[in-house]
This record gives structure tokens, C-alpha cells and sequence, in this order.
């Protein structure tokens, strides 16, 4: 039997997620999201009051980059979900923390489904700094401007603009500030 890919596994996962949010229209599903500036892409991001993020691991995979992503999603979003094949299930069990979900992926007669085994919590540690990176220097900007503290940052590195914004705003107004601007975004690889 032929390996299953990221690219087959995603496929469904997109249609089941179009199907789950089909009514809600404040969700914005974004395919190989950047996060902290591209350090890591995660498979698919799920984006309304909450980001949800997806990482996929067939069976063509290997688990090697999954220690370093990890570090960088558990910064950003509020709820990850990785989606597994069987023969990793066991190793991703061990490396992931316990608020994540899981996913398994089988396949039965040529037909590949998806089944969730753990559910998932909320992050408890979102990172404010971190956050701030999914911004655009320019949408970082307009935050600032539109609380008026931009003055002496319009020049500034974007990391200087982050840094102000999160000592300046409290992490639940950023992660409501960030969801807002990814979903108003359109010039995104969105499904």
C-alpha cells in the first residue's frame, strides 16, 4: 500500500474543518501559517475567537523538527491538535504536552479518516511576545497609534513595536487584537 502524504491527509482535514465551521462566518482557515516570522510553519491554522493550530505527521514524515515546533506553537496559539498516523502515535504521545489533541489518521478501504483521541485544552501558556509576531509590522503599528502610543516608535524595529505593545496591553486584549487581524487578512494562502 502506498505511503500516505502530508499533502493526502490535509485534504481531508480541510474538508472536515470547512464542514465543522461552514456556519461561522468569523473562521478563517489558513494553510502553512507562519509563526514567529517563519521559524515554524504549521500545517493548518483554524482562526476565529481562538487559534488553533494543526500540525500533520504522516506516515512520510519524520518526527525530527517535532521537538522544535512544538516549542515555537506552544508560544502562539491556544489550542494545537496534531494529526498522526498510527506508527507515530505512540513516539508523538511522549513528546507532546497534554493539553494538545490528538488526531489519528486510518485508512480503510482506500478511504482515509480522521479520528479524534484526545480532545485538547487550552494552552496555558501563551507567550504575549510571541503572539505579537503574527502581526504585520504596519498592523503592530496601527495598535499602537490607535491607543496613542505610537510616539518615538514609527521608525522602530518591529521588535521594538512588539515589546511596547505587550508591556503596554494585557495578553487576553492581544490575542483578541491578533485573531481580529489575521481574520480581516486577504492577501493569505487561505482555503
Amino acid at each position: 500500500m502506498v505511503k500516505l502524504k502530508d499533502s493526502d491527509i490535509r485534504e481531508i482535514l480541510i474538508k472536515q474543518l470547512e464542514h465543522n465551521y461552514s456556519k461561522d462566518s468569523n473562521t478563517k482557515i489558513v494553510h502553512e501559517m507562519g509563526v514567529l516570522h517563519g521559524q515554524s510553519r504549521i500545517d493548518v491554522a483554524v482562526i476565529n475567537r481562538v487559534l488553533h493550530g494543526y500540525e500533520i505527521k504522516s506516515e512520510s514524515d519524520t518526527l525530527v523538527r517535532l521537538p522544535t515546533q512544538m516549542v515555537d506553537y506552544n508560544k502562539v496559539f491556544d489550542r494545537m491538535t496534531i494529526v498522526v498516523q498510527r506508527n507515530y502515535l505512540n513516539k508523538v504521545r511522549d513528546i507532546i504536552p497534554s493539553w494538545w489533541g490528538i488526531t489519528l489518521v486510518t485508512r480503510y478501504r482506500g478511504e482515509i479518516h480522521l479520528r479524534v483521541l484526545r480532545k485538547g485544552k487550552l494552552n496555558p501558556n501563551v507567550d504575549p511576545f510571541s503572539l505579537s509576531h503574527l502581526l504585520w509590522r504596519e498592523e503592530a503599528l496601527d495598535i499602537l497609534k490607535e491607543r496613542g502610543l505610537h510616539r518615538g516608535y514609527l521608525s522602530k524595529p518591529r521588535e521594538e513595536i512588539y515589546r511596547k505593545i505587550c508591556s503596554s496591553i494585557t495578553l487576553s486584549e492581544i490575542k483578541l487584537i491578533v485573531t481580529q487581524q489575521l481574520r480581516r487578512r486577504e492577501s493569505w494562502k487561505v482555503h
